[in-house]
């Protein structure tokens, strides 16, 4: 029962190395062509402020362009596209 354990885990993460180097290798060198590796998504910050008498304000600045990756996974310390899209209001504690 250890060995298949083991084995399944080894297993699982070749597999995740393996689309992680797939993922990076069509980002890098734009497989499919002409597929563009950087696009923007407008992201809407919201500041949380915590007050000392326990009350909470919070305050919506103008929505901001973020450059983010077309890729499955974050690439160049810049977040997917696909992530930020369906996040695009980022809650900001103070």
């Amino acid at each position: 029962m250890r060995g298949i354990l083991l084995y399944g885990s080894v297993a699982a993460i070749l597999l995740l190395a393996v689309v992680y180097a797939g993922d990076y290798i069509s980002w890098r060198f734009r497989l499919p062509a002409h597929r563009q590796p950087f696009g923007n998504v407008a992201v809407q910050p919201v500041y949380v402020i915590h007050e000392k008498s326990g009350k909470t304000e919070y305050q919506f600045p103008p929505p901001q362009n973020q450059v983010c990756v077309e890729a499955l996974f974050p690439h160049v310390g810049y977040s997917p596209c696909w992530y930020l899209r369906k996040h695009a209001e980022q809650r900001i504690d103070i």
